[in-house]
This record gives C-alpha cells, sequence and structure tokens, in this order.
C-alpha cells in the first residue's frame, strides 16, 4: 500500500500540473483573430489564438496556408503574402 506521504504528494503534483496547463491555456487564449488567405486562386479562413496579436495572426495565417497548399514551397509562398482579411474575435 502507498504510505500518505507519497499520495499527498502525488495529489499536489497533480494539482501544480493541473493549475499551470489551466493557466497557460488562458494566457494563450487571450487574443483571438480570424484571418483569411487567398493562394492560387483558392481561398480560407482560419481561427487562431495567442499571447500577442502578432502571434494570434501568424498562427491563424499559418492554418490557413496549411489547409491551402500542398508543398513545403507552395506553403511558404503563402504565407509570405498578406492576408486578405484580419479580423479580431471577441
Amino acid at each position: 500500500p502507498m504510505s500518505v506521504r507519497i499520495k499527498v504528494t502525488v495529489g499536489v503534483v497533480a494539482l501544480a500540473l493541473f493549475g499551470g496547463i489551466l493557466f497557460l491555456t488562458l494566457q494563450q487564449g487571450r487574443h483571438r483573430y480570424e484571418v483569411c488567405m487567398t493562394f492560387d486562386g483558392r481561398s480560407h479562413c482560419a481561427t487562431a489564438a495567442g499571447r500577442t496579436p502578432p502571434e494570434a495572426i501568424q498562427a491563424a495565417q499559418s492554418i490557413a496556408c496549411t489547409l491551402l497548399t500542398s508543398g513545403r514551397d507552395a506553403n511558404m509562398a503563402c504565407s509570405q503574402q498578406p492576408p486578405a482579411s484580419v479580423r479580431e474575435l471577441r
């Protein structure tokens, strides 16, 4: 059987991990943006969250380009273009 000390230690560590994950999740979601990209005659919009507006916009742009393209070169070309639209989500 596990001793009480080990059970308490495991419980404290689990609680700390849960609290850390919750804190990071809330911090990352502070800014949410929808970014629409157009590439090679096709368009796609994606949503992402980040700690800062540029971080959220870049993440959404990357997601949209990944879904619009096939292959690394096309993805890089798409990512270097300005977004067709950027909209902050509340």
